[in-house]
């Protein structure tokens, strides 16, 4: 009787663990429910709640002991599918950042920084500014519903197995990487712009008028132009923040697709 009770709770176990791991996993990397303001233990709830909805959905899981050296495979397995799903929903928020940081430097905000509790570390005002919103963008939108259906659906796509995933998928993982500094650049493009041409202005200004400090008149032309154009800019960044968060879905379906054992 106690063996049968046993063999029942490692069955339990590996029914809803070997999901929990994966959510765990994703909520604990991607951008709005892994911010690290929000504390662990309610990550590791909201990921149980998750799993309680899900496990009874996927189907029969593999018959594997999660304390045996396979059920470490399968948890590792889970583990690496739940990171690469969050990775590339993060990307979306690290574009913003790096437009920001971007613009921060030409307009002469590049020494403004606090410290960020999301990053550990010092991150510039307008890094930080781009990236609040590109979060309350995906609340607005529904970011992470969607995130959360995505997540549900990949256990339809890529179910739990022993069978080891394939590396394809991580392939473009790293290729989605990319599109931080594209995504970031085109984001920044308004103010770098702008500011661009004030300096090439200021530049024949100078070489016409060699006695007029540059110093004196361009910081204050260069600050006050960066702000008018971070102001005129933010109309258009919400959407164009709304199409990265919708490719990144399309990459995750990919990633999942390119992870699929090769038969």
């Amino acid at each position: 009787m106690i063996e049968l009770s046993v063999a029942r709770f490692g069955e339990l176990l590996a029914t809803l663990g070997f999901p929990f791991v994966r959510i765990l996993a994703f909520i604990a990397t991607e951008p709005v429910l892994g911010n690290r303001t929000i504390p662990a233990r309610v990550k590791v709830l909201l990921a149980l709640l998750v799993a309680m909805v899900v496990a009874p959905t996927i189907g029969p899981m593999p018959k594997i002991d999660p304390a045996s050296a396979a059920g470490l495979l399968v948890i590792a397995q889970q583990i690496l599918i739940g990171v690469s799903m969050g990775f590339v929903a993060r990307i979306v928020v690290a574009s913003a950042e790096m437009a920001g940081q971007l613009s921060g430097l030409q307009v002469g905000l590049g020494f403004a920084v606090f410290f960020d509790p999301q990053g550990s570390g010092q991150t510039p005002v307008v890094a930080q500014f781009y990236g609040l919103i590109a979060i309350l963008t995906l609340l607005a939108a529904d970011g992470h519903h969607v995130m959360l259906t995505a997540l549900v659906q990949s256990f339809q796509t890529l179910p739990i197995d022993s069978s080891p995933v394939a590396a394809a998928g991580l392939r473009v993982v790293v290729e989605w990487a990319g599109e931080i500094f594209r995504a970031g650049l085109m984001l920044s493009m308004p103010v770098v712009g702008a500011l661009l041409v004030a300096n090439v202005s200021m530049g024949v200004l100078t070489r016409a008028a060699p006695q007029l400090n540059i110093f004196a008149v361009g910081f204050p032309v260069t600050l006050g132009l960066g702000f008018l154009m971070l102001y005129l800019s933010l109309p258009l960044i919400v959407p164009a923040i709304e199409a990265i968060s919708q490719e990144s879905t399309v990459v995750m379906i990919r990633v999942l697709e390119r992870m699929r054992p090769v038969p």
